[in-house]
């Protein structure tokens, strides 16, 4: 295992995945390539897990809340690859110019569905990632305990709406 901090090698990614060097080289020119593409996994893989939190809490409002929660959990989850994934560059805005099942795409079509009147679903997109995001961080930093009543309250859309 590599230990943290310690710079990621191809040779290495190659022995631990019992190929040659020679291999990884064939599909990945060099580590900033395979750590992009591994960011690209991880973000296929947050956007699956949002989705279904969405799917299980029934959408509307309550699957809005549900993927604030299904992200700070990811992160929990996955902490290395969470942070690996806002590290690269793949172009996750607020464009929403990703595939549909982009995390993005995602986010901002639930906002525009829930954005209040007055409120440009851009902004409100922006304000539940950044709660979310932020929760996320706070908790992987170890500045804010890891607790799951908290995280569903604190992702929760209605009170970053002024509600209780």
């Amino acid at each position: 295992m590599v230990a943290a901090g310690e710079p990621l090698s191809l040779r290495e990614v190659a022995r631990r995945a019992g190929v040659s060097a020679t291999a990884v080289y064939r599909h990945f020119p060099d580590k900033q390539a395979l750590l992009t593409a591994v960011a690209r996994a991880g973000l296929v893989r947050l956007g699956a897990a949002q989705h279904a939190a969405y799917d299980a809490a029934g959408g509307g409002a309550a699957g809005f809340n549900a993927t604030g929660v299904a992200y700070v959990r990811f992160a929990l989850a996955n902490p290395a690859l969470f942070r690996l994934i806002f590290a690269q560059p793949l172009g996750t805005t607020l464009e929403g110019k990703g595939s549909e099942d982009d995390a993005m795409t995602f986010l901002l079509a639930n906002a525009a569905t829930l954005a209040p009147p007055g409120i440009d679903a851009r902004v409100f997109a922006l304000r539940a990632w950044s709660v979310a995001h932020g929760l996320a961080m706070l908790m992987l930093d170890g500045a804010v305990p890891t607790d799951q009543a908290t995280i569903a309250r604190v992702v929760d859309a209605h009170a970053m709406l002024g509600g209780a």
